[in-house]
Protein backbone atom coordinates (compact mmCIF):
# COMPACT_ATOMS: atom_id res chain seq x y z
CA UNK A 1 0.00 0.00 0.00
CA UNK A 2 1.58 3.32 -1.08
CA UNK A 3 2.50 5.56 1.87
CA UNK A 4 0.04 8.62 1.98
CA UNK A 5 0.70 12.22 1.35
CA UNK A 6 2.64 14.34 4.36
CA UNK A 7 0.54 16.25 6.45
CA UNK A 8 2.72 16.56 9.36
CA UNK A 9 2.46 19.29 12.54
CA UNK A 10 5.44 21.98 11.86
CA UNK A 11 4.91 24.11 15.34
CA UNK A 12 6.53 23.62 18.54
CA UNK A 13 4.38 22.02 21.27
CA UNK A 14 4.59 24.86 24.13
CA UNK A 15 2.21 25.02 27.28
CA UNK A 16 -0.61 23.43 25.61
CA UNK A 17 -0.43 25.40 22.34
CA UNK A 18 1.32 24.69 19.07
CA UNK A 19 3.22 28.04 18.16
CA UNK A 20 5.22 29.43 15.66
CA UNK A 21 9.15 30.24 16.99
CA UNK A 22 9.08 33.97 18.71
CA UNK A 23 11.89 34.67 15.78
CA UNK A 24 9.26 33.61 12.99
CA UNK A 25 12.36 31.38 11.35
CA UNK A 26 11.82 28.51 9.77
CA UNK A 27 13.91 25.26 8.57
CA UNK A 28 13.99 22.97 5.55
CA UNK A 29 13.35 19.54 6.20
CA UNK A 30 15.44 17.45 3.93
CA UNK A 31 14.31 13.75 2.30
CA UNK A 32 17.95 11.79 2.36
CA UNK A 33 16.49 9.35 -0.64
CA UNK A 34 16.17 11.79 -2.67
CA UNK A 35 17.90 15.27 -1.70
CA UNK A 36 14.76 16.71 -1.88
CA UNK A 37 12.99 19.48 0.49
CA UNK A 38 9.99 18.11 1.96
CA UNK A 39 8.71 21.23 4.06
CA UNK A 40 9.84 23.42 6.85
CA UNK A 41 9.68 23.65 10.89
CA UNK A 42 9.41 26.24 12.91
CA UNK A 43 12.72 26.77 14.02
CA UNK A 44 13.26 27.40 18.18
CA UNK A 45 15.13 29.95 19.93
CA UNK A 46 16.73 29.48 23.20
CA UNK A 47 13.77 31.74 23.71
CA UNK A 48 11.60 29.35 22.64
CA UNK A 49 13.14 26.52 25.31
CA UNK A 50 12.97 28.60 27.99
CA UNK A 51 9.14 29.40 27.63
CA UNK A 52 8.54 25.67 27.18
CA UNK A 53 10.87 24.70 30.12
CA UNK A 54 8.86 27.40 32.44
CA UNK A 55 5.64 25.69 31.32
CA UNK A 56 7.24 22.29 32.08
CA UNK A 57 8.10 23.55 35.62
CA UNK A 58 5.00 25.40 36.32
CA UNK A 59 2.67 22.04 35.07
CA UNK A 60 5.07 19.56 37.53
CA UNK A 61 4.75 22.35 40.50
CA UNK A 62 1.73 23.56 40.48
CA UNK A 63 -0.53 20.82 39.26
CA UNK A 64 -1.63 17.36 40.14
CA UNK A 65 0.13 15.74 37.28
CA UNK A 66 3.36 14.21 39.47
CA UNK A 67 1.21 12.51 41.92
CA UNK A 68 -2.19 11.23 40.00
CA UNK A 69 -1.54 8.10 38.18
CA UNK A 70 -4.76 7.25 37.32
CA UNK A 71 -4.68 10.25 35.13
CA UNK A 72 -1.48 9.39 33.67
CA UNK A 73 -2.35 6.02 32.63
CA UNK A 74 -5.58 7.41 30.76
CA UNK A 75 -3.54 10.27 29.16
CA UNK A 76 -0.78 8.22 28.05
CA UNK A 77 -3.89 5.49 26.51
CA UNK A 78 -5.34 8.56 25.10
CA UNK A 79 -1.93 9.27 23.17
CA UNK A 80 -1.59 5.49 22.10
CA UNK A 81 -5.43 5.71 20.66
CA UNK A 82 -4.66 9.08 18.85
CA UNK A 83 -1.58 7.50 17.22
CA UNK A 84 -2.95 4.68 16.22
CA UNK A 85 -5.60 6.65 14.21
CA UNK A 86 -2.45 8.76 12.35
CA UNK A 87 -0.08 5.12 12.11
CA UNK A 88 -0.09 6.15 8.60
CA UNK A 89 0.71 9.10 8.52
CA UNK A 90 3.42 8.76 10.82
CA UNK A 91 4.90 5.68 8.87
CA UNK A 92 5.04 8.32 5.81
CA UNK A 93 6.71 10.98 8.01
CA UNK A 94 9.54 8.06 9.55
CA UNK A 95 9.89 6.88 6.09
CA UNK A 96 10.42 10.22 4.29
CA UNK A 97 12.49 12.24 6.59
CA UNK A 98 14.68 9.30 8.63
CA UNK A 99 15.02 7.49 5.08
CA UNK A 100 13.63 4.51 7.16
CA UNK A 101 13.23 1.28 5.05
CA UNK A 102 9.82 0.99 5.60
CA UNK A 103 9.71 -2.83 5.31
CA UNK A 104 11.35 -2.09 8.88
CA UNK A 105 8.75 0.09 10.65
CA UNK A 106 6.11 -2.76 11.83
CA UNK A 107 8.58 -3.06 14.40
CA UNK A 108 11.26 -0.64 14.77
CA UNK A 109 10.16 2.58 13.71
CA UNK A 110 6.78 2.76 13.76
CA UNK A 111 4.23 0.19 14.90
CA UNK A 112 5.75 -1.14 17.86
CA UNK A 113 6.98 1.85 19.35
CA UNK A 114 3.19 3.29 19.39
CA UNK A 115 2.08 -0.14 21.25
CA UNK A 116 4.58 0.81 23.66
CA UNK A 117 2.46 3.56 24.82
CA UNK A 118 0.44 0.64 26.85
CA UNK A 119 3.15 -0.42 28.44
CA UNK A 120 3.95 2.58 30.63
CA UNK A 121 0.29 2.90 30.64
CA UNK A 122 0.14 -0.17 32.66
CA UNK A 123 3.34 1.06 34.43
CA UNK A 124 2.07 4.11 35.51
CA UNK A 125 -0.66 2.94 37.27
CA UNK A 126 0.54 -0.87 39.13
CA UNK A 127 4.04 1.14 40.34
CA UNK A 128 4.08 1.01 44.00
CA UNK A 129 4.82 4.79 44.98
CA UNK A 130 4.61 4.39 48.63
CA UNK A 131 5.19 1.24 50.95
CA UNK A 132 6.28 0.78 54.48
CA UNK A 133 9.67 -0.28 55.26
CA UNK A 134 10.79 -2.46 58.09
CA UNK A 135 10.57 -1.08 61.43
CA UNK A 136 13.76 -0.57 63.56
CA UNK A 137 15.66 1.15 67.43
CA UNK A 138 17.04 4.09 67.55
CA UNK A 139 18.59 4.86 70.72
CA UNK A 140 15.85 2.23 72.28
CA UNK A 141 13.03 3.66 70.83
CA UNK A 142 11.00 2.25 68.03
CA UNK A 143 11.27 4.00 64.76
CA UNK A 144 8.71 3.50 61.65
CA UNK A 145 9.91 4.05 58.43
CA UNK A 146 8.28 5.20 55.19
CA UNK A 147 9.98 4.30 51.62
CA UNK A 148 8.51 6.76 48.61
CA UNK A 149 9.28 7.14 45.06
CA UNK A 150 8.46 10.62 43.65
CA UNK A 151 8.86 11.94 40.05
CA UNK A 152 11.76 13.40 38.99
CA UNK A 153 10.92 16.25 38.10
CA UNK A 154 11.41 18.41 35.05
CA UNK A 155 12.92 15.62 31.92
CA UNK A 156 14.88 17.49 29.14
CA UNK A 157 14.73 14.92 26.28
CA UNK A 158 17.12 15.03 23.48
CA UNK A 159 16.45 11.93 20.64
CA UNK A 160 18.72 11.89 17.16
CA UNK A 161 17.65 10.92 14.06
CA UNK A 162 18.23 7.26 13.48
CA UNK A 163 14.75 5.95 14.86
CA UNK A 164 13.21 8.91 15.69
CA UNK A 165 9.53 7.99 16.47
CA UNK A 166 10.72 4.60 18.58
CA UNK A 167 13.09 7.01 20.61
CA UNK A 168 10.69 9.97 21.47
CA UNK A 169 8.15 7.31 22.31
CA UNK A 170 10.44 6.00 24.81
CA UNK A 171 11.69 8.80 25.99
CA UNK A 172 8.34 10.50 26.83
CA UNK A 173 6.25 7.44 27.68
CA UNK A 174 8.86 6.38 31.14
CA UNK A 175 9.08 10.03 31.64
CA UNK A 176 5.11 10.72 31.89
CA UNK A 177 4.48 7.36 33.49
CA UNK A 178 6.65 8.47 36.27
CA UNK A 179 5.10 11.78 36.73
CA UNK A 180 7.64 14.21 35.38
CA UNK A 181 7.16 17.21 32.85
CA UNK A 182 8.88 16.67 29.83
CA UNK A 183 10.64 19.43 27.23
CA UNK A 184 11.13 17.12 24.08
CA UNK A 185 13.87 18.83 21.38
CA UNK A 186 14.32 16.31 18.62
CA UNK A 187 17.12 16.45 15.81
CA UNK A 188 16.61 18.38 13.28
CA UNK A 189 17.13 15.76 10.60
CA UNK A 190 14.17 14.52 11.70
CA UNK A 191 11.71 17.10 13.26
CA UNK A 192 8.31 16.18 12.50
CA UNK A 193 8.58 12.11 13.81
CA UNK A 194 8.61 15.06 16.99
CA UNK A 195 5.90 17.60 16.37
CA UNK A 196 3.52 15.68 14.78
CA UNK A 197 3.70 14.11 18.16
CA UNK A 198 2.22 17.82 19.53
CA UNK A 199 -0.67 17.78 17.22
CA UNK A 200 -1.85 14.31 18.36
CA UNK A 201 -1.29 15.29 22.52
CA UNK A 202 -3.10 18.39 21.38
CA UNK A 203 -6.26 17.22 19.78
CA UNK A 204 -6.24 13.70 21.34
CA UNK A 205 -5.24 13.42 24.90
CA UNK A 206 -6.31 15.48 28.61
CA UNK A 207 -2.64 16.15 29.43
CA UNK A 208 -2.41 19.31 31.28
CA UNK A 209 -0.47 22.55 29.63
CA UNK A 210 2.68 22.34 30.02
CA UNK A 211 3.32 18.28 30.76
CA UNK A 212 4.62 17.91 27.27
CA UNK A 213 6.41 20.10 25.19
CA UNK A 214 8.22 20.21 22.02
CA UNK A 215 10.62 22.47 20.57
CA UNK A 216 12.34 21.88 17.27
CA UNK A 217 15.44 23.53 16.28
CA UNK A 218 18.34 23.70 13.57
CA UNK A 219 21.10 24.94 16.30
CA UNK A 220 22.77 22.71 18.78
CA UNK A 221 23.02 25.14 21.49
CA UNK A 222 19.55 25.11 21.92
CA UNK A 223 19.74 21.48 23.39
CA UNK A 224 22.86 22.64 25.70
CA UNK A 225 20.41 25.96 26.90
CA UNK A 226 18.11 22.53 28.00
CA UNK A 227 21.37 20.44 29.80
CA UNK A 228 22.29 23.74 31.30
CA UNK A 229 19.06 25.01 32.30
CA UNK A 230 18.46 24.88 36.86
CA UNK A 231 14.93 24.01 35.97
CA UNK A 232 15.51 20.75 34.53
CA UNK A 233 16.01 18.32 37.02
CA UNK A 234 17.01 15.48 34.40
CA UNK A 235 18.36 14.83 30.93
CA UNK A 236 17.90 11.91 28.96
CA UNK A 237 20.06 11.69 25.86
CA UNK A 238 20.42 9.48 22.99
CA UNK A 239 23.10 10.33 20.11
CA UNK A 240 27.13 9.55 20.08
CA UNK A 241 29.53 9.48 22.86
CA UNK A 242 31.21 12.58 21.61
CA UNK A 243 27.90 14.57 22.45
CA UNK A 244 27.42 12.23 25.39
CA UNK A 245 30.77 13.57 26.84
CA UNK A 246 29.53 17.05 26.26
CA UNK A 247 26.17 16.71 27.54
CA UNK A 248 27.30 15.43 31.34
CA UNK A 249 29.93 18.52 31.06
CA UNK A 250 27.30 20.70 30.55
CA UNK A 251 24.56 18.78 33.13
CA UNK A 252 27.64 18.91 36.00
CA UNK A 253 26.93 22.90 36.23
CA UNK A 254 23.44 22.34 38.18
CA UNK A 255 24.46 18.44 39.32
CA UNK A 256 20.95 17.28 37.33
CA UNK A 257 20.70 13.90 37.01
CA UNK A 258 22.08 12.32 33.23
CA UNK A 259 20.73 9.31 31.47
CA UNK A 260 23.33 8.36 28.46
CA UNK A 261 22.24 5.96 25.64
CA UNK A 262 25.49 6.53 23.59
CA UNK A 263 27.59 4.47 20.75
CA UNK A 264 28.95 1.25 19.98
CA UNK A 265 31.06 -1.26 18.24
CA UNK A 266 29.00 -4.01 18.72
CA UNK A 267 30.69 -7.49 17.98
CA UNK A 268 29.36 -10.75 16.64
CA UNK A 269 31.49 -14.15 17.90
CA UNK A 270 30.93 -17.27 15.38
CA UNK A 271 32.40 -19.93 17.32
CA UNK A 272 34.25 -22.77 15.51
CA UNK A 273 31.42 -24.94 15.71
CA UNK A 274 28.49 -22.88 14.40
CA UNK A 275 26.55 -23.75 11.27
CA UNK A 276 28.30 -20.74 9.15
CA UNK A 277 25.99 -21.23 6.19
CA UNK A 278 23.47 -20.53 8.31
CA UNK A 279 24.68 -17.84 10.70
CA UNK A 280 27.00 -15.90 8.34
CA UNK A 281 24.85 -14.32 5.44
CA UNK A 282 23.45 -12.58 9.15
CA UNK A 283 26.92 -10.36 8.73
CA UNK A 284 24.71 -8.38 6.15
CA UNK A 285 22.30 -7.06 8.53
CA UNK A 286 25.10 -4.40 9.64
CA UNK A 287 23.64 -2.50 6.48
CA UNK A 288 20.17 -2.50 7.93
CA UNK A 289 18.51 0.78 7.78
CA UNK A 290 22.10 1.86 6.06
CA UNK A 291 24.18 0.97 9.98
CA UNK A 292 21.90 3.70 11.24
CA UNK A 293 22.23 1.66 14.65
CA UNK A 294 23.93 1.92 17.87
CA UNK A 295 23.31 -1.62 18.75
CA UNK A 296 24.41 -3.51 15.04
CA UNK A 297 26.76 -5.69 15.24
CA UNK A 298 29.59 -4.19 13.17
CA UNK A 299 32.40 -6.34 14.06
CA UNK A 300 31.90 -9.95 12.92
CA UNK A 301 34.51 -12.12 15.18
CA UNK A 302 35.09 -15.48 12.83
CA UNK A 303 37.80 -18.61 13.81
CA UNK A 304 40.76 -18.47 11.36
CA UNK A 305 40.46 -22.42 10.83
CA UNK A 306 37.13 -21.64 8.78
CA UNK A 307 38.26 -18.05 8.07
CA UNK A 308 38.35 -19.13 3.63
CA UNK A 309 34.96 -20.68 4.15
CA UNK A 310 33.84 -18.08 5.76
CA UNK A 311 34.56 -15.39 3.71
CA UNK A 312 33.03 -17.05 0.53
CA UNK A 313 29.58 -17.13 2.40
CA UNK A 314 29.84 -13.15 3.44
CA UNK A 315 30.76 -12.63 0.12
CA UNK A 316 27.89 -13.83 -1.39
CA UNK A 317 25.62 -12.54 1.33
CA UNK A 318 26.83 -8.87 0.89
CA UNK A 319 26.16 -9.58 -2.98
CA UNK A 320 22.61 -10.71 -2.41
CA UNK A 321 21.64 -7.84 0.01
CA UNK A 322 18.85 -5.38 -1.41
CA UNK A 323 19.41 -1.40 -1.25
CA UNK A 324 17.57 1.55 -2.17
CA UNK A 325 14.67 3.66 -2.33
CA UNK A 326 13.48 3.03 1.12
CA UNK A 327 9.81 2.84 0.30
CA UNK A 328 10.25 -0.18 -1.64
CA UNK A 329 9.55 -3.25 0.88
CA UNK A 330 12.15 -4.97 -0.74
CA UNK A 331 14.85 -2.86 0.23
CA UNK A 332 16.20 -3.08 3.77
CA UNK A 333 18.72 -0.10 3.42
CA UNK A 334 17.85 3.28 2.55
CA UNK A 335 20.44 6.09 2.40
CA UNK A 336 22.60 7.79 5.14
CA UNK A 337 20.57 10.64 6.88
CA UNK A 338 22.56 13.75 5.21
CA UNK A 339 25.19 14.43 2.66
CA UNK A 340 27.35 15.20 5.75
CA UNK A 341 26.82 11.67 7.21
CA UNK A 342 27.54 10.09 3.74
CA UNK A 343 30.66 12.17 3.46
CA UNK A 344 31.75 10.95 7.24
CA UNK A 345 31.16 6.74 6.54
CA UNK A 346 32.66 7.15 2.78
CA UNK A 347 35.71 9.02 5.00
CA UNK A 348 35.91 5.95 7.37
CA UNK A 349 36.16 3.54 4.40
CA UNK A 350 38.86 5.42 2.56
CA UNK A 351 40.52 5.15 6.18
CA UNK A 352 39.57 1.34 6.54
CA UNK A 353 41.73 1.11 3.09
CA UNK A 354 44.43 3.19 4.15
CA UNK A 355 45.26 1.12 7.49
CA UNK A 356 45.29 -2.05 5.34
CA UNK A 357 42.08 -3.68 5.67
CA UNK A 358 41.19 -5.57 2.78
CA UNK A 359 37.88 -4.33 0.97
CA UNK A 360 36.06 -7.66 -0.01
CA UNK A 361 32.73 -5.68 -1.37
CA UNK A 362 31.04 -1.91 -1.98
CA UNK A 363 32.87 0.50 -0.45
CA UNK A 364 31.52 3.52 -2.79
CA UNK A 365 28.68 5.92 -2.96
CA UNK A 366 26.69 4.21 -5.62
CA UNK A 367 25.17 6.37 -9.00
CA UNK A 368 21.73 7.58 -7.61
CA UNK A 369 19.88 10.41 -6.05
CA UNK A 370 19.78 10.42 -2.30
CA UNK A 371 23.10 10.27 0.26
CA UNK A 372 23.10 6.43 -0.04
CA UNK A 373 26.46 3.92 0.51
CA UNK A 374 26.87 0.45 -0.95
CA UNK A 375 27.10 -1.97 1.78
CA UNK A 376 30.94 -2.25 2.24
CA UNK A 377 32.46 -5.60 3.65
CA UNK A 378 36.13 -5.16 5.20
CA UNK A 379 38.05 -8.36 5.57
CA UNK A 380 41.48 -9.19 7.40
CA UNK A 381 40.59 -6.30 9.81
CA UNK A 382 43.14 -5.52 12.52
CA UNK A 383 41.13 -5.87 15.83
CA UNK A 384 43.51 -1.99 17.22
CA UNK A 385 42.75 -0.25 13.83
CA UNK A 386 40.14 2.41 13.14
CA UNK A 387 37.84 1.03 11.57
CA UNK A 388 37.40 -2.02 14.33
CA UNK A 389 37.17 0.88 16.77
CA UNK A 390 35.65 3.42 16.26
CA UNK A 391 31.42 3.69 15.84
CA UNK A 392 31.01 4.43 12.10
CA UNK A 393 27.26 4.42 11.69
CA UNK A 394 27.34 3.22 8.33
CA UNK A 395 26.80 0.25 6.29
CA UNK A 396 30.33 -1.29 6.97
CA UNK A 397 31.31 -4.46 8.25
CA UNK A 398 34.24 -5.37 9.28
CA UNK A 399 35.65 -9.23 9.58
CA UNK A 400 38.17 -10.30 11.98
CA UNK A 401 40.05 -13.60 12.46
CA UNK A 402 40.60 -14.80 15.51
CA UNK A 403 42.35 -18.38 17.24
CA UNK A 404 40.51 -19.64 20.05
CA UNK A 405 37.69 -18.48 22.60
CA UNK A 406 39.70 -16.43 24.93
CA UNK A 407 41.54 -14.72 22.11
CA UNK A 408 37.57 -13.50 20.57
CA UNK A 409 35.97 -12.55 23.84
CA UNK A 410 39.33 -10.55 24.49
CA UNK A 411 38.92 -8.58 21.02
CA UNK A 412 34.97 -8.28 21.60
CA UNK A 413 36.20 -6.53 25.26
CA UNK A 414 38.78 -4.12 23.38
CA UNK A 415 36.42 -1.22 23.00
CA UNK A 416 35.54 2.03 24.54
CA UNK A 417 32.53 0.86 23.75
CA UNK A 418 29.88 -1.82 25.60
CA UNK A 419 26.69 -1.83 24.17
CA UNK A 420 25.57 -4.90 22.48
CA UNK A 421 27.25 -7.83 21.12
CA UNK A 422 26.28 -12.04 19.92
CA UNK A 423 27.20 -15.64 20.11
CA UNK A 424 26.73 -18.26 17.79
CA UNK A 425 27.85 -21.86 18.24
CA UNK A 426 25.53 -25.19 18.02
CA UNK A 427 26.47 -25.64 21.94
CA UNK A 428 24.12 -23.29 23.67
CA UNK A 429 26.09 -23.67 26.58
CA UNK A 430 29.00 -23.01 25.48
CA UNK A 431 27.89 -19.95 23.20
CA UNK A 432 26.05 -18.50 26.96
CA UNK A 433 29.77 -18.94 28.48
CA UNK A 434 31.11 -16.81 26.19
CA UNK A 435 28.41 -14.28 26.60
CA UNK A 436 28.65 -14.01 30.22
CA UNK A 437 32.22 -12.78 29.44
CA UNK A 438 31.39 -10.10 27.08
CA UNK A 439 30.95 -6.79 28.94
CA UNK A 440 28.25 -5.47 27.29
CA UNK A 441 24.54 -4.45 28.05
CA UNK A 442 22.52 -6.74 25.61
CA UNK A 443 23.62 -9.84 24.30
CA UNK A 444 22.24 -12.48 21.64
CA UNK A 445 22.85 -16.13 21.82
CA UNK A 446 21.49 -17.96 18.70
CA UNK A 447 19.63 -15.35 17.20
CA UNK A 448 17.76 -14.58 20.43
CA UNK A 449 16.31 -11.08 20.13
CA UNK A 450 15.92 -8.75 23.40
CA UNK A 451 14.45 -5.58 21.84
CA UNK A 452 11.38 -5.08 23.93
CA UNK A 453 9.34 -2.46 26.00
CA UNK A 454 10.04 -4.24 29.02
CA UNK A 455 14.15 -4.80 28.07
CA UNK A 456 16.25 -2.70 30.12
CA UNK A 457 18.65 -1.30 27.57
CA UNK A 458 21.91 0.55 27.92
CA UNK A 459 25.48 -0.09 27.75
CA UNK A 460 29.22 -0.38 29.70
CA UNK A 461 31.81 1.59 29.73
CA UNK A 462 31.37 4.59 26.87
CA UNK A 463 28.20 3.22 25.58
CA UNK A 464 26.14 5.13 28.24
CA UNK A 465 25.20 5.65 31.64
CA UNK A 466 21.62 4.03 33.05
CA UNK A 467 18.85 2.08 31.53
CA UNK A 468 16.52 2.77 29.08
CA UNK A 469 12.87 1.04 28.94
CA UNK A 470 11.87 -2.03 31.26
CA UNK A 471 11.46 -1.21 35.32
CA UNK A 472 15.00 -0.34 35.38
CA UNK A 473 13.65 2.60 32.86
CA UNK A 474 11.00 3.60 35.01
CA UNK A 475 12.85 3.76 37.54
CA UNK A 476 15.58 6.34 36.03
CA UNK A 477 12.41 8.81 36.22
CA UNK A 478 12.37 8.66 39.94
CA UNK A 479 13.58 9.88 43.63
CA UNK A 480 13.65 7.56 46.06
CA UNK A 481 12.53 9.73 49.53
CA UNK A 482 12.31 8.19 53.25
CA UNK A 483 10.48 9.72 56.19
CA UNK A 484 10.27 8.66 59.56
CA UNK A 485 8.05 8.81 62.74
CA UNK A 486 8.38 7.61 66.23
CA UNK A 487 7.50 3.80 66.55
CA UNK A 488 4.94 2.19 68.74
CA UNK A 489 6.47 1.20 72.26
CA UNK A 490 6.02 -2.39 72.62
CA UNK A 491 6.09 -3.23 68.85
CA UNK A 492 8.56 -3.67 66.13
Amino acid sequence: MPLPDLSPETRHLIDGRLVESVSGARFPNINPATGDVLGTTADGTVTDLQAAIAAARRAFDATGWATDAALRARCLRQLHAGLVAEKEQLRSIVVREAGAPIALTPFMQVDDPIDMLEYWARKAETAVYEQPMADVSFLGRPQRRILRREAMGVVGAITPWNAPLLLNITKIGAALAAGCAVVLKPAPDTPWSATHLGRIATAATDLPPGVLNIVASSDPLVGEALVRDPRVDMVTFTGSTATGRRVMECGATTVKKVFLELGGKSAAIVLDDADLAAVLPGAAATCLHSGQGCAITTRWLVPRARYTEALGILRAAFGAWKYGDPEDPANLQGPQISARQQERVLASIERGRAEGARLLFGGDRPARRGFFVEPTLFVDVDPGSAIAQEEIFGPVCCVIPYENDDQAVSIANDSIYGLSGAVYSTDEQRALGVARRIRAGTISVNGGQWFHVDTPFGGYRQSGVGRENGEQGFEEHLQTKVIALPGVAGQG
